[in-house]
């Protein structure tokens, strides 16, 4: 009998074997996954004050999260992490940069950023979920 439940958070193992099978499968069609997450962290005094999350794989890279504290913010801290993970993968046989954020979040950020938008997933509910989806080429 098929057992289905909800896990919060995956154990090594389970993240082994989905690392296991992206790459099983991206073989049997002759392309390289090399799935691999990456962090920054940017610290003022040890504290930390800004993360940015996401993971490569194939020939792109993905900013999962950005998060610059309240009392942290328009000091460049988010520019000086994109530029961080811009810098890191450049030059590595990457395309590409994405990431998607939402209306109430940061679109004109990442747009001064050099992103852009490739598509906009209207919400006609609640316009500040409205989705971007955006991309900065190499």
């Amino acid at each position: 009998m098929l057992n289905i439940e909800y896990k919060e958070n995956l154990d090594d193992n389970i993240n082994d074997m989905i690392d296991d099978e992206f790459n099983k499968f991206a073989a049997k069609n002759d392309v390289v996954c090399n799935y691999k997450s990456f962090n920054f962290v940017a610290k003022e005094d040890e504290n930390i004050v800004g993360i940015i999350t996401g993971h490569s794989y194939y020939n792109e890279v993905h900013i999962s999260d950005l998060i610059i504290l309240e009392e942290y913010r328009n000091r460049h801290i988010g520019s000086r992490l994109i530029e961080a993970v811009e810098n890191y993968f450049k030059n590595k046989e990457f395309k590409n940069i994405n990431l998607s954020t939402y209306e109430f979040q940061a679109p004109e950020f990442y747009k001064k950023c050099g992103f852009k938008v490739e598509f906009v997933r209207e919400n006609k509910v609640n316009p500040k979920l409205t989705k971007y989806f955006l991309v900065k080429y190499f």
